[in-house]
């Protein structure tokens, strides 16, 4: 499989690995990357922005190409939001080969009805919308992530074809499922933190702390907290070593 699109910045390890969740990109923590002194690496996950679509979207799929895309050797914190939480906690398992030392994952939805997976399930089976113009689409993308009014868009998230603008997101990457979170928190190999924003939609407090007691409300922010305020969630990654 071709290798995911990564940025990398800055230096000071351990390094973290950023990863956004669906319908973002890894531009989503560009906010938050001027606050942190460290090395960051921030993919494209697959079927997103600038990375290869997969046959079929799992986490562990998910996970397995991200360990993929990094050469690291030593070990690195990572910090996930939403899908990239649970790829965050995967990969915390030691099962990809990658020295995970810490993770903070934030708005994770951990309560699913059967409505919720069935509108996934459609989500996923549709084709692709087209738009008559870059700018519809894009801001097509944002609202997909939940974005609007909180970031830019990323021209990579979305794309021209002959027959109109469309957005990158292969739609399948909706059909991942329910992550089983019980047992993604058991099998991990390092601290986990979880966090949400007092207002997330997706991921209430409440919800949260009847998994986790000990999760972490972050007062008045919503779903993507890392990106309405990104100080507030830096401040709950563990210091660099030196």
């Amino acid at each position: 499989m071709e290798k995911l699109k990564l940025r990398v910045t800055g230096d000071g390890e351990p390094p973290v690995l950023l990863l956004h969740g669906l319908g973002a990109t890894g531009a989503v923590w560009d906010g938050l990357a001027g606050l942190l002194d460290q090395r960051l690496l921030a993919p494209d996950l697959p079927g997103h922005g600038g990375s290869p679509r997969l046959p079929e979207y799992t986490f562990e799929a998910l996970a397995a190409a991200v360990a993929e895309a990094l050469d690291e050797p030593g070990p690195v914190a990572v910090l996930g939001h939403s899908l990239g939480g649970v790829v965050a906690l995967e990969l915390a398992s030691g099962r990809y080969g990658l020295d995970v030392s810490s993770v903070l994952a934030v708005g994770i939805k951990v309560a699913w009805s059967g409505d919720d997976l069935a509108r996934a399930a459609a989500m996923a089976a549709r084709p692709p919308r087209l738009f008559d113009t870059q700018e519809e689409a894009e801001t097509a993308s944002l609202k997909i992530s939940g974005l609007t009014g909180l970031a830019p868009a990323d021209p990579d998230g979305v794309t021209e074809t002959a027959d109109g603008w469309r957005l990158v997101l292969d739609p399948p990457a909706f059909g991942v499922g329910r992550p089983e979170m019980p047992s993604l928190l058991a099998a991990a190999r390092c601290p986990v933190v979880l966090a949400t924003g007092e207002n997330d939609p997706m991921c209430r407090p409440e919800q949260l702390r009847a998994l986790v007691p000990g999760a972490v409300v972050l007062s008045g922010l919503g779903h993507n907290a890392h990106v309405e305020d990104p100080a507030a969630v830096a401040a709950l990654l563990p210091p660099r070593s030196d």
